[in-house]
């Protein structure tokens, strides 16, 4: 079934979490483009802030204090949109957080309340929006955010790992349902990888250093350009930066190669061993989390922009990016089990852990 969506200057868009790093520099920049954006997160001031930011500058922009993982509050969300701008025609579940401990560390209590914001609230949207969208019998779409680790498990944080595996396998099955309902749905799942966000501060921790990104981090503009092309382009899936897509795909192709990996790179590149973990100040699991605030407090190389997100708005040049992954990641796997004969990593391996220096095409791990 094609889909022709609105172009954004035309479309109401609802963006939860949008109180900061990804919802708020996509909402920022969807009413850039002319378009009206509900905006939805627990922090009640941010997003009166943000608001009032927007339509001072002409924009249109609603503020609806919601708590994702509370099934009333989202649909008061949806009749909120549905009363100020006669409904949506895109809905962003993009609304997240993260616990960083061991397995058998995390408190159950921890665990569901993640699960309730990461996945519930996803669910609770993803419905909403299909509903919507059947209801008026025009395209809509819907975009939720997933991650790396969504694709590929990691040591340290396996509560999110779960939480955005359901997240996938939800949204996938979904899409599928749609499409044989021939319903008027554009579904897309974005993969992305480190983003220079709040997320690390936000995140509920069980360690004594500070949680960060010490590597290659993308900015939050990439994702939210990947956002709002999936919101007027039918697309299954965007991936954000070349770890993300990379890792993926060699995850498939070498997966014990790829657990020695994430077991080698996780701990260096996730704990900034210099600085005492300030995360029971500042985690949004359980109470919202400060807001307004675009960027985290990370290490590393920051790249401006995705030039793999560039390349999947052009199908050609996607296909190229995924086929020279392919084959490299290929021959990555024949040479290792060809010198070693076994899936070991060894120490000559072109991995750095050096702050501030990483090679472009480092296996470095990646987050929502």
């Amino acid at each position: 079934m094609n889909l022709k969506l609105k172009p954004l200057h035309q479309q109401t868009i609802v963006i939860t979490g949008a109180s900061s790093g990804i919802g708020l520099v996509t909402a920022r920049m969807a009413a850039k483009e002319g378009a009206r954006v509900v905006l939805a997160a627990r922090n009640a001031e941010a997003l009166r802030q943000l608001a009032q930011e927007i339509n001072s500058q002409g924009g249109q922009a609603l503020a609806v204090p919601t708590d994702v993982g509370s099934e009333e509050d989202m649909m008061r969300l949806a009749a909120a949109a549905q009363a100020e701008f006669g409904g949506f025609d895109t809905w962003v579940n993009n609304a997240g957080v993260s616990i960083f401990g061991h397995c058998d560390e995390v408190s159950i209590p921890d665990m569901e309340r993640m699960f309730a914001t990461n996945f519930w609230g996803t669910v609770y949207g993803s419905r909403l929006a299909v509903q919507h969208y059947k209801q008026r019998q025009e395209p809509g779409a819907l975009i939720n955010i997933g991650s790396f680790f969504g694709d590929r498990a990691t040591p340290v944080q396996s509560t999110y790992c779960a939480s955005k595996h359901a997240l996938h396998g939800w949204t996938n099955a979904l899409r599928m349902e749609l499409e044989v309902e021939k319903a008027p749905v554009s579904v897309t799942l974005i993969h992305p990888g480190r983003i220079d966000t709040p997320y690390n501060e936000h995140a509920q921790s069980y360690f004594e250093q500070q949680v960060a990104h010490r590597g290659m981090v993308y900015p939050p503009e990439a994702v939210a350009e990947a956002i709002l092309f999936a919101a007027a382009h039918p697309k299954r899936d965007m991936y954000v930066g070349f770890q993300a897509k990379a890792l993926t795909l060699a995850g498939h192709l070498a997966p014990r190669i790829m657990d020695k990996v994430m077991e080698a790179l996780i701990y260096p590149t996730q704990l900034d061993p210099k600085r005492p973990s300030r995360n029971a100040e500042t985690s949004a699991l359980h109470k919202a989390g400060y807001g307004l605030h675009e960027r985290g407090s990370h290490e590393g190389w920051f790249r401006s922009r995705s030039l793999y997100v560039k390349a999947e708005k052009h199908p050609l040049l996607a296909a190229a990016a995924v086929a020279g992954l392919s084959t490299v990641a290929w021959l990555l796997t024949k040479s290792r089990n060809a010198s070693n004969g076994t899936s070991r990593i060894d120490a000559d391996s072109s991995i750095t852990t050096k702050e501030n220096s990483i090679e472009a095409d480092e296996p470095v791990v990646a987050q929502v």
